[in-house]
Order: structure tokens, then sequence, then C-alpha cells
């Protein structure tokens, strides 16, 4: 229903924000991450997702592509609502998120208020799971980055696609991003931010 709010930051506070997009103001729960990088006054787009449950409508935001798909896919894990998620994204950028999720790094995400041991250890399962699942479906044979994990051997590039994967990249989106990139010679973590420049870079311009 709502794609994306474009307008002018009217309100900032710890996990809110309200843009006025026509002297109308919309709220939405935010991460601290999103929340960090919006100025007060300043002209402002954040990506939505629109919970409905029950009794309940609520808008959240996200300050990029990458952000929104962590949070819709941790809300999709039992037992993960967007509260949960939320304060997930809130010691985590989607870059780490997506690391620590494919390297088994429960600490990460035990750093966030109110998500236990059990709930992380689900959290990293069962996203593994849906990576494998859609890598098998897709055919993908380029990089088999998940069955690598579940084999022990994967290096730094299989984390890095499979950790791209998490942010919602196909796995073709993926080694393209990564092409021209020296990743012998890189930590995981660097190929995850140099391919996500190259690959935030490709959709700006196929939008001018």
């Amino acid at each position: 229903m709502f794609y994306y709010l474009e307008g002018t930051v009217a309100l900032l506070q710890q996990g809110l924000v309200v843009i006025d997009c026509g002297g109308v103001g919309y709220a939405c729960h935010a991460s601290q991450n999103t929340v960090g990088s919006l100025k007060m006054g300043a002209r402002a787009k954040l990506l939505t997702h629109l919970n409905v449950r029950e009794d309940i409508f609520e808008l959240y935001g996200f300050s990029d592509e990458e952000e929104r798909s962590c949070f819709e896919m941790m809300i999709g894990v039992s037992g993960v609502g967007p509260k949960a998620a939320l304060s997930i994204l809130s010691v985590a950028p989607p870059d780490r998120l997506a690391l620590s999720i494919i390297t088994g790094d429960e600490k990460l995400l035990t750093q966030a208020p109110g998500i236990g041991k059990k709930i992380a250890q689900r959290i990293i399962l069962e996203l593994r799971d849906k990576m494998s699942k859609e890598q098998l479906e897709a055919g993908a044979s380029a990089v088999p980055a998940a069955q690598a994990f579940a084999a022990g051997g994967a290096n730094h590039t299989q984390e890095a696609v499979a950790a791209l994967m998490v942010l919602g990249y196909s796995q073709a989106e993926a080694l393209a991003a990564m092409k021209g990139l020296d990743t012998a010679h890189m930590e995981a973590d660097e190929i995850i931010r140099q391919s996500l420049e190259e690959a935030r870079g490709t959709v700006r311009s196929r939008n001018t």
C-alpha cells in the first residue's frame, strides 16, 4: 500500500520518525541507524513496510532497500516481530547483520535488547535454510554458498555472496557487483561493502 514516503522530517525520536508529506504527518517506526541518518527539517525519503494485524496499523521506515529486506526477512522468522527486528537493526547495519547470519555469529544479534540466544539461533538457522532453498529453486551453481557453509568450506567470497543474498540480491546480481574486485585479498566485510556500493550505483543509473 505504501512503498515509500518522501517529505520533510517533522519529528525525530528514539525509534520514531515523522515525515510531513504535503501537510500530512506519517509516523514511521525506525531503527536507530535510520533515525541517526536523518535531520530535522530536511527532505527525506523512507522506504516503508505496512504492518496490519487485527487492530494494528503501523508503518515502518527504512533508509535503504537492504535494511527493509533484512527487516522483512526477520519478521518472517517464527517468533520474531517487527519490534524485535528493529531492535536488531538498531545495533547492526544490514551488511554486518547479513554477515553475522551467514557466519553464525549469534553474539551480534543478542546485543539487541530483548533478543536472547534461542531467538538469535532461530534467525540464523531459518534464514540460512531459506537462502539454500532459493538457490536450489533458481538452479544456482556459480558459487554454491549455502552448501559451502553446510560443509564448513566457505571462503570470504562465498560468505560475501551469501550475505548479499540475505540483503535481497540474487546470486547473479551479487557476482556482478563483485566483478573487478580483488576478492582473493579482501575480507568478507570489505567485499560486501564495496559490492553494495557497486550494486546501489547500478540501481541508481537504471532509474535515471
